[in-house]
């Protein structure tokens, strides 16, 4: 019986025992925007989530060594966004594109909302809308207008519209600013 403990003890302290084979940096950003409308204020809460894992691998062995050096190995990097609504609903951002861009000119800010993305000009008061489709792209409406839209590889944002006079499409590019 003795042996027995005494076996199972140091099965159970050797398991524990690894020596670490992944360097794991995790890093959560948090930011709080308010929002002030005529219903009052609403605070939206963006948690930025970025994982780095590096696997640790050792080069060859070289005879009459102690010392083993470690190879450089490609660093994973894993970003997830969450975003917070006033109501306490929370919904997964692949990837944020709230940005400034400019069409003709003009700036406009897009930033992340309850639903998708508020699309708002420097100068206007009023906001159009982009909401995802289950096709990867987004239904835009402004006013009078709707359209499809779709980031390129780019990142710019592109508008597709039909104009039932002239029976096309017509496309709209707003570039992304780059800060």
């Amino acid at each position: 019986m003795k042996s027995i403990f005494i076996g199972m003890a140091t099965l159970l302290f050797t398991m524990t025992i690894q020596a670490q084979n992944k360097n794991v940096k995790d890093e959560t950003i948090t930011t709080v925007t308010t929002v002030t409308t005529s219903d009052g204020e609403k605070k939206y809460v963006k948690k930025e989530n970025t994982v780095e894992v590096q696997n640790i691998e050792l080069k060859e062995e070289k005879p009459n060594t102690l010392n083993i050096e470690t190879k450089d190995t490609p660093v994973e990097v894993t970003t997830t966004t969450k975003i917070i609504n006033p109501d306490g609903t929370t919904r997964t951002v692949d990837v944020d594109r709230s940005a400034y861009y400019e069409l003709n000119g003009k700036k406009f800010k897009v930033a992340l909302d309850a639903n998708g993305y508020r699309m708002m000009s420097d100068n206007s008061k009023s906001s159009s809308f982009l909401r995802k489709t289950s096709t990867n792209s987004y239904i835009f409406t402004s006013g009078n207008k709707t359209a499809i839209g779709y980031f390129d590889v780019n990142g710019n944002l592109v508008l597709e519209s039909y104009n039932p006079k002239t029976d096309q499409v017509t496309f709209e590019t707003y570039t992304v600013v780059k800060q």
